[in-house]
């Protein structure tokens, strides 16, 4: 269970845990917790530790000093290394998913394989880094017109520093590590400001990293409250770089970010184009599985389905048939429908179906919610003069807009201020590759609803969406720059010459 066997020392005497900074488990100094709430009880669930700016400041140090020694340290050995934490996360996968589900209303089997494919992801990442990182570049200055061979250029990649990683509520698991695996093998340290909301999923975690023998001060885990360490930690002069995946607040770090490199992806109002040849019992399986697992609370759900009129009524028979199946329930009983994660979250979402319904939308089922708890909701007739069409939901609500001709679906997609990924259903590649091209989103599918993984593809957003790519090996290199050594010949060289 959480909280104890070889995760008991991270919990304190008084049931809250602790923080990890320097290669130990700490209380902080003012003896402040931050609740955490249960989103289906909606009643305190855990505790984790208030760190002050002060804590910060100390694992900032840490941090520095343990990145010098680590840099140092072989590739292989890191890998090795990344390879322990992956088994060790596996092998504890029933508390932390225990975690998952009572903090972020994760179903129980979804929340056991966010920790499989986290333990498969570090292992990857391990892999691909001796790859990536074992090889260099050597180039030859004759190359470029003008030049005699007097100069070897010799290029490598080399860490970047400190790393802060702030992944979201709703992956704390898979998105810290996708995070945390880079930035270790790269050379780095790294400092995890997990949401509050499954900050004691990434603990458990961290513990995992901590069972494997990573060296003091190389990986550090603060809590707290954002209003009080969020822009220190983001504009501390001790971070090198910076990978957050969330909401509007990524926009107002990039501002303040200065010059660090930043890796941002903030979320999507990802559409869905249905042509009229498209295989509907196609289209409407993965609307369901687009825009309602996990309640929609997933940057690349279904959003907005944007549907040929001629197909229009046959698609949206075929998914209301389909919601009908869905469980709504607690995410113990593994339903598919769980509540979403916070109350203000479905007090935002109720008021964009409010929205809809004052100004005409069609609703496909009643609306109806219990707390946190809202279930599955598909809207017809959406018009573009509806918050829903634009708007990002993260609830178990989806628009359908009927649209009468591809044009008119790009040009909806291409009007939003999100492009993360969009998808476009039907049988005519040509049509499907051409409409990929004109939609600005970072990643469109071809007959599957968007989805983040495998977790080696490259996923970025564009506009608002995000900036820079993340992947495994995108990460990698992007946790790196690039370092180079010339060598000056005293005359021209030629091999074999």
């Amino acid at each position: 269970m959480a909280g104890t066997g070889v995760f008991a020392e991270i919990l304190d005497e008084d049931s809250v845990y602790k923080y990890y900074s320097d290669g130990e488990w700490k209380k902080c100094s003012s003896g402040k917790a931050v609740a955490i709430i249960n989103p289906t009880t909606r009643k305190t669930q855990y505790k984790v530790q208030a760190c002050s700016q002060a804590e910060v400041n100390k694992v900032m140090e840490s941090a520095k000093s343990a990145q010098k020694a680590w840099a140092r340290t072989p590739l292989w050995k890191r890998a090795e290394l990344l390879h322990k934490a992956a088994a060790i996360l596996k092998e504890h996968k029933a508390p932390i998913a225990e975690c998952l589900v009572k903090e972020i209303a994760k179903p129980a089997k979804d929340a056991v394989s966010e920790v499989v494919r986290s333990g498969d992801l570090v292992s990857y990442t391990a892999e691909e880094g001796v790859r990536i990182l074992g090889e260099g570049k050597f180039l030859v200055s004759d190359s470029f017109p003008g030049n005699e061979r007097t100069k070897y250029c010799l290029t490598s990649k080399i860490p970047l520093g400190v790393i802060l990683a702030i992944p979201p509520f709703n992956y704390p698991v898979n998105l810290a590590v996708s995070k945390i695996a880079p930035a270790l093998i790269a050379g780095n340290s790294l400092v995890l400001k997990p949401p509050t909301q499954g900050a004691v999923s990434c603990l458990h975690m961290v513990q995992c990293f901590h069972l494997a023998g990573f060296p003091k001060g190389l990986i550090s885990c603060v809590t707290g409250k954002g209003s009080e360490i969020g822009d220190f930690l983001t504009m501390h002069p001790g971070v090198n770089c910076i990978s957050f995946t969330g909401g509007d607040t990524g926009i107002a770090i990039s501002k303040k970010a200065g010059m660090l490199p930043l890796q941002m992806e903030l979320g999507g109002k990802d559409a869905c184009i249905v042509l009229e040849d498209a295989d509907l019992d196609l289209v409407a399986a993965n609307i369901i599985k687009g825009g309602f697992s996990y309640s929609g609370q997933r940057c690349t759900a279904i959003k907005v389905v944007l549907v040929m009129e001629s197909v229009a009524d046959a698609l949206v028979e075929k998914v209301k048939a389909r919601v009908a199946k869905l469980r709504v329930g607690p995410p113990e009983d593994d339903c598919d429908i769980t509540p979403v994660v916070t109350e203000s979250s479905a007090n935002f979402i109720e008021g964009l179906v409010m929205d809809a319904k004052e100004k005409g939308a069609t609703f496909c089922q009643e609306y109806k919610r219990e707390g946190n708890l809202i279930w599955p909701l598909l809207l017809d007739n959406v018009r573009p003069d509806m918050r829903i069409a634009w708007e990002e939901p993260f609830g178990p609500v989806l628009p359908v807009i009927r649209i009468n001709s591809v044009e008119e679906g790009i040009h909806h997609c291409n009007a939003s201020n999100f492009g993360l990924q969009g998808c476009v259903f039907t049988k005519d590649i040509n049509k499907a590759v051409l409409i990929s091209d004109a939609m600005e989103t970072g990643t469109v599918q071809i007959n599957s609803a968007p989805a983040r993984g495998p977790d080696h593809f490259p996923f970025q957003g564009l506009k608002d969406s995000g900036i820079g790519s993340q992947g495994i090996t995108n990460s990698i290199n992007m946790m790196t720059k690039v370092k180079t050594t010339v060598i000056n010949l005293p005359s021209p060289s030629y091999t074999m010459g």
